[in-house]
């Protein structure tokens, strides 16, 4: 049975997803910073899964990806299911909101955004990227179009994906035998969309749900390592 890691899990395209592995036979070590949120998040069927995913388990583990102890216990939990077939680094930090300039930037605030959407990724990568290798398998980094649109407000987040996109290029290009995705979802009707937007209606926005899919197709067919929007996969599924 294949195993995922996967960031950021008590809410939106973590959550999705882990429920759609589970209903796959995938076991997935599931992780966010709230432990009562992940664990009821992820409760309604034996050990965590999904209701409708028997075949499936997935565990909590919650804590800060930002921190070098919880990432080591989230990479020992993943062994303990069994090979890892697949890191997903979903967890992101948006940064202040209303967002500022960079000018106005606090510079605490911009390290902690660095250090969940780049660092965290890149040392939970490395933790695992053996066990990744003896699987031929497939990290996952989420990405935004903020990685390559230059949008006022948005420098702090936006600089941060687009060096987490160069991080996915470089991993790509020096491990041939895995697949390396940085991942665009489009806009989602998520939580962190929500702080970006405060106060606004977010409810036209797509469920987190209705991206699966593209990710699952990424998994399916493997393509090259790259760059990869969910709205051009999900459109080449529908023709």
């Amino acid at each position: 049975m294949p195993v995922a890691i996967i960031t950021g899990a008590s809410s939106g395209l973590g959550l999705a997803t882990a429920r759609a592995l589970a209903e796959r036979g995938w076991s997935v070590a599931a992780d966010a910073r709230g432990a009562a949120r992940l664990r009821a998040a992820l409760a309604g069927a034996p050990d965590g899964a999904s209701a409708g995913a028997p075949a499936g388990r997935i565990i909590a583990v919650p804590g800060d990806v930002a921190d070098a102890r919880h990432r080591a216990g989230l990479a020992a939990a993943g062994r303990a299911l069994g090979p890892i077939a697949l890191l997903l680094n979903n967890a992101s930090r948006l940064g202040p909101s209303p967002q500022p300039a960079l000018a106005d930037y606090p510079a605490a605030e911009l390290a902690a955004v660095y250090a969940v959407n780049v660092l965290a990724p890149v040392a939970l990568t490395r933790l695992v990227i053996a066990d990744l290798l003896g699987t031929g398998g497939t990290v996952v980094n989420v990405s935004s179009d903020a990685a390559v649109e230059a949008y006022g407000g948005w420098g702090g987040y936006g600089s941060s994906k687009a060096a987490l996109d160069q991080v996915s290029a470089i991993l790509g290009a020096e491990q041939p035998s895995l697949r390396v995705y940085a991942f665009d979802p489009g806009d989602m009707r998520t939580e962190l969309h929500q702080q970006a937007f405060p106060g606004e209606d977010i409810s036209d926005r797509p469920e987190a749900a209705t991206v699966v899919p593209a990710l699952l197709r990424l998994l399916d067919e493997r393509p090259p390592s790259g760059r990869y929007r969910a709205a051009d996969l999900l459109a080449a599924v529908l023709r």
